[in-house]
């Protein structure tokens, strides 16, 4: 690889002869690690005319670094840094130049801060990974995604490739998703009752910027997904949690003065609760006498391997009330960042102008591959394909958590991707997470997802969507060993 000869310049201030200050500039490049072993530099006639002098003085300096074994030149090829090089020293961040702007007052940690928790990137390098969110590589369709790529990078769709929407979206995403996905869950919506977005969290981000104030009011579940209180957080809206049950959110202990309620009906997060029929239409009609908006997250519908699922919340839906976030992300990559808002025409063209604003819409290839993936039928192959997975790889970690005795919290009753476990209530997952990795074994400590003060730390979620099902036993036992010699210690504590 050549290095590239914007890379190079002369300080003003340098002291010495050009020849000395060309000298010292490449061997700093050397020693820094900027410039590795076996890269090619410029032409000497090229780095001259950049730098601005004559190509004999470049010439020397190049010919007296390479006489101290910092470059080494090939026939007819030029100059190259030498093998022999000296070696950088181990990397560490250069000295802070001077900042004495007071950060804390300019920022005011509006946005950092927040419960959500970083997630190992290399968590497939663990044995036991029953991490949520994440790609099984071997049941991921990779030859029919490609294909779909190629085919959205053709000069047929050369137009979807590289247009600037500005506030709108691929019309056959759209048409795709009104068409087939919608009706799934028993919801009717015109396209312009419909926006892609950058994945379901940036819906819900869209969804409290254009909804929420200093003034309202948001209710949301607790335990719920801690990006989105942390979303809320930011919106500096008041927040009012309400503790879920077996059956999900209950419109009885919802706040009269919550002027948007979230909720996730058919599938809790992260408790896996779903909520029957009834209670949803009983918290529609509360919602009516609140003059209260829903936002419902319909995330993992697709993954219903038990049983079918029940109509989404928006489907009965006949004021308009309630706002649908959905996801292609966790069904076929997280990384795609494609999800979708469902709502009322009004509220549509507002989130679509702030959406604009700020990113004006997702990439056009990203949605004319997922276009072609969805229509071809490789999305519905997948989904069934990764629920006959799950359902194998549920049923073994069920068998192994009853061996072993652990307490489940929660499991979803169409399906899902993970169960909600509680240990005793003396233990601190938080450290028991921290000891299984010394074992190869990952997991999710649970207390982000509570709320307030004096949060519970003995929960935490199991996902089984990551880890083949030959090593959830023997995972599943790590975890009970761990769990015991924690309650153990605790019991001698007390």
């Amino acid at each position: 690889m050549a290095i590239p000869v914007e890379t190079f310049f002369l300080a003003p201030e340098a002291e010495g002869t050009l020849q000395a200050q060309i000298q010292q500039m490449i061997a700093q490049g050397i020693l820094s690690g900027r410039f590795r072993k076996g890269e090619k530099l410029p032409s000497s006639r090229k780095l001259a005319a950049h730098l601005g002098v004559s190509r004999i003085t470049v010439t020397l300096a190049l010919t007296e670094l390479q006489a101290n074994d910092y470059l080494a030149s090939r026939d007819r090829s030029g100059y190259y840094v030498s093998e022999n090089a000296p070696e950088p020293p181990a990397f560490s961040a250069p000295a802070p130049r001077g900042d004495t702007i007071d950060w804390s007052r300019a920022l005011g940690r509006r946005f950092t801060g927040g419960d959500t928790p970083e997630k190992p990137q290399d968590w497939a390098r663990y044995p036991y990974p029953f991490i949520y969110g994440q790609t099984d590589p071997a049941l991921f369709d990779h030859a029919n995604w490609r294909h779909c790529a190629l085919q959205a990078l053709g000069q047929k769709d050369f137009q979807a490739l590289t247009a600037d929407y500005y506030d709108q979206d691929d019309p056959k995403l759209i048409e795709f998703i009104a068409r087939h996905t919608l009706p799934r869950r028993g919801i009717i919506a015109q396209p312009d009752e419909i926006l892609v977005t950058m994945g379901a969290q940036n819906a819900l981000w869209l969804t409290a910027q254009v909804l929420l104030t200093q003034r309202r009011t948001a209710a949301i579940e607790n335990p719920c997904y801690h990006a989105l209180r942390d979303i809320l957080m930011q919106s500096r809206c008041h927040l009012m949690p309400v503790d879920v049950d077996r059956d999900g959110l209950p419109p009885e202990g919802l706040p009269d003065e919550a002027d948007v309620i979230f909720t996730t009906p058919s599938h809790q997060a992260p408790t896996n609760a779903t909520m029957p029929l009834a209670r949803r239409k009983t918290l529609l009609a509360r919602a009516a006498e609140m003059e209260a908006l829903i936002v419902e997250d319909d995330y993992e519908f697709e993954v219903s391997f038990l049983r079918a699922p029940l109509p989404a919340l928006k489907s009965l839906d006949t004021e308009g009330r309630v706002i649908y976030v959905g996801s292609f992300s966790k069904s076929i990559f997280p990384g795609l960042r494609l999800g979708y808002l469902v709502g009322s025409k009004s509220f549509i063209r507002e989130c679509r102008a702030l959406r604009a604003s700020v990113l004006r819409h997702p990439p056009g290839h990203i949605q004319r591959t997922a276009a072609y993936f969805l229509s071809l039928g490789h999305y519905d192959s997948l989904v069934r394909r990764m629920g006959q997975v799950f359902a194998r790889r549920r049923s073994v970690m069920e068998s192994a958590l009853a061996e072993h005795g652990l307490d489940v919290a929660g499991r979803g009753v169409f399906g899902g991707s993970s169960i909600w476990m509680q240990a005793p209530d003396h233990v601190d997952m938080g450290q028991v997470d921290s000891n299984l990795r010394q074992a190869g074994v990952l997991i999710e400590p649970g207390v982000p997802f509570f709320h307030g003060q004096n949060r519970p730390r003995n929960f935490y979620r199991l996902a089984y969507s990551s880890i083949p099902s030959e090593r959830i036993t023997l995972g599943i036992a790590h975890i009970a060993r761990e769990l015991a010699l924690v309650s153990r210690q605790g019991a001698q504590g007390r």
